[in-house]
């Protein structure tokens, strides 16, 4: 296992480089728009195309778009939507690719349970390893994890899935719409009404004073 990631590591490395990534999403765009229009990837940059359209009549309706602003949006949500799907891809990957690995775990197939087990605990212990440096004295080991770590009952020190979606999700709505006041109050750029008028508010709540 360890071998395998050491000969990956130098692949991951290039695959995460952002630049790598929008020439990969670049070459998928240019390999689905020669593709065939009755072919399957014909059909994909088709309906690539036309949710891209929509797109960009959606922030027609909101702002003012002219040649040279729908242009670079075209370009901008294609590639933003092929990225999308790319990431949504290699999530899907990886959470079957786990899935496979913990059922040959259990099952102890090809023998390899001992070198799963063995490089997860080598993980969890460096994670855990920090907490540890940072225990009182006079707390003992297993009361400080019950605590922080592993609690009793063994769920988990942190707040539910929801939770934790409905707290970022607040937490972007708030920098957007700070981002957007400065926007509006120090720049040309109405950033606020456009977001109001996206969203259906009255004229009367957005305009500026």
């Amino acid at each position: 296992m360890a071998l395998i990631k050491l000969l990956v590591a130098p692949v991951r490395r290039v695959v995460r480089f952002p630049l790598f990534q929008l020439a990969i999403a670049i070459v998928v765009i240019l390999f689905l728009q020669a593709a065939d229009s009755g072919s399957i990837f014909g059909e994909i940059f088709s309906a690539l195309d036309l949710l891209v359209d929509y797109t960009v009549r959606l922030c027609t309706a909101v702002f003012e778009v002219k040649s040279f602003t729908r242009s670079w949006l075209i370009t901008g949500f294609m590639i933003a939507y092929v990225y999308i799907a790319g990431l949504l891809i290699l999530f899907l990957a990886k959470v079957a690719i786990g899935a496979v690995v913990e059922v040959v775990a259990r099952r102890n197939a090809f023998g390899l349970t001992n070198a799963i087990a063995r490089e997860r605990g080598i993980t969890a212990y460096r994670a855990w390893l920090p907490l540890e440096r940072i225990r009182p004295q006079h707390i003992a080991q297993q009361e400080w994890e019950e605590r922080f770590a592993w609690p009793a009952d063994n769920r988990p020190p942190y707040p539910p899935l929801a939770h934790r979606v409905l707290r970022a999700v607040a937490t972007y709505l708030v920098v957007l719409l700070v981002i957007a006041g400065a926007l509006q109050v120090l720049t040309p750029f109405p950033a606020l009404t456009w977001l109001g008028k996206a969203v259906g508010l009255p004229a009367a709540w957005i305009a500026p004073r």
